[in-house]
């Protein structure tokens, strides 16, 4: 779409009801907070540029925005007086002439970019507004839509509907898009002429019907319209996001065995081929490739994973953790920081930390990278063919060399070369028949002999 597009994306709400020390759309879905759901749905919807309306932990949001957005622009919000009072809060923004303005809100994470993009060909089509309604389940609480043929009359609020109104199921989800050449005329007429004295952006719609203004709807699913104002409403969309989710990874071809167990982040890439098994979940930051398994309970973030690995089951992947392909991180295996080389094995009991292991190695049970001091962070490197036994201890920086060998048991503190044998332990000391008089003498104590 050629059209130039602006999103005023409402984020200024206190969210009391969240009874929390953060603003409500710094709240989460999928690891995204929610207003950042909004602006990707913008962004993908062709917006060229975001105002985002903040209040409440303003320099949190406003740094989250810049960072969705690199356009964005933030307004601060300095008093609560309606809806069209906060869209009005980025006056400067709409001022400057886009040919589309679309009224978003921080809490709304499910919509979708494409309905707001049928919404902006709606505009193009010659509509000066266009309002995204819903046919909702049950609309009591809702504002009606009330249509006049293809056009929008008004907007009915439940409270002052009359009862043939209140049986219209066609509700508004308030998402608005307004064509640009008259959307501050608009938004400047609105009055506060109501119980509350706000400035309501539903009165748009009747104010543009009476300067002969078109005005139309698009319809959404009910779902997109959710929005979040109570931990329930949280825990409801984070549900329905991920069973949206679950079933695009299962049409693109990903196996989840138990699907309902299984939660991704919005950012989560997985191809085709990968077979999830079940109580599996994915943090931000993660892709996986072709042919991959990750096996139950296990937890991966920030990690990128090639075709043909073994994930799990009871693994954890922590951010910076590259895995390549057909390696192998198997139960109650933990990595931070880490590259793991095509075909390298790490099956059992093990932290590799800021450390890369070479094609084709072998991490043996219980070993660990002791990789800080308490102050700084230091990296262990692996080569190739490398062998370290179980119950090792690898303190950095340390470098293992190409093919060398790693004594069960030890604790190294120095490089070892290429094709080398380290053993780092006391050398096992045996005296015959101690055990015997040992054993003896724990019975006696505790039988109250001794």
């Amino acid at each position: 779409m050629s059209r130039t597009c602006l999103s005023v994306v409402l984020a200024a709400g206190e969210g009391t009801r969240m009874k929390s020390r953060r603003t409500k759309v710094l709240h989460a879905v999928a690891g995204r907070p929610l207003v950042a759901h909004v602006l990707a749905s913008s962004a993908e919807a062709g917006a060229d540029a975001v105002a985002l309306v903040v209040g409440r932990d303003a320099d949190a949001v406003s740094a989250l925005g810049r960072g969705a957005a690199e356009t964005a622009r933030c307004f601060e919000q300095t008093e609560r007086l309606g809806t069209a009072h906060a869209v009005l809060a980025a006056r400067d923004a709409i001022a400057e002439g886009y040919d589309d303005v679309l009224v978003l809100f921080g809490d709304t994470p499910l919509l979708s970019a494409e309905t707001l993009r049928r919404a902006r060909i709606q505009l193009a089509d010659g509509a000066a507004v266009c309002v995204v309604g819903f046919e909702a389940a049950d609309p009591a609480g809702y504002g009606r839509l009330l249509m006049d043929g293809a056009q929008l009359a008004a907007i009915r609020e439940d409270k002052d509907a009359t009862p043939d109104e209140r049986r219209v199921r066609l509700c508004n989800s308030g998402v608005m898009a307004l064509d640009g050449r008259h959307a501050l005329a608009l938004l400047d007429l609105v009055g506060n002429e109501n119980a509350k004295g706000e400035f309501y952006l539903t009165d748009v719609v009747e104010i543009a019907r009476s300067e002969g203004l078109g005005v139309r709807v698009v319809l959404a699913d009910e779902v997109e319209t959710l929005g979040v104002n109570t931990r329930a409403d949280l825990a409801r969309v984070e549900q329905l996001w991920q069973e949206r989710r679950r079933a695009e990874m299962m049409a693109a071809g990903v196996t989840l065995v138990a699907p309902q167990t299984v939660f991704f982040s919005a950012d989560t890439r997985i191809e085709a081929d990968v077979v999830v098994e079940p109580n599996v979940v994915f943090g931000p930051g993660v892709s996986i490739g072709t042919g991959t398994v990750v096996h139950a309970f296990s937890h991966v973030e920030g990690a990128t994973i090639g075709t043909d690995v073994s994930i799990g089951p009871f693994a954890r992947l922590r951010p910076g953790t590259e895995i390549e392909a057909k390696a192998r991180v198997g139960n109650f295996v933990e990595t931070k920081n880490t590259k793991l080389a095509a075909g390298a094995k790490v099956n059992h009991l093990t932290y590799l930390g800021d450390a890369s292991v070479g094609p084709r190695s072998n991490i043996g049970a219980g070993t660990i990278t002791c990789n800080y001091d308490g102050h700084n962070k230091f990296r262990t490197a692996i080569g190739a063919d490398a062998f370290v036994g179980s119950n090792s201890s690898l303190v950095a920086p340390i470098v293992i060399g190409d093919g060398a060998y790693v004594g069960s048991g030890s604790v190294v503190t120095e490089d070892v070369p290429d094709e080398a044998l380290a053993i780092g332990r006391a050398r096992q000391v045996t005296k015959p028949g101690r055990g015997a008089e040992i054993n003896a003498r724990n019975a006696a104590r505790k039988s109250g002999r001794a």
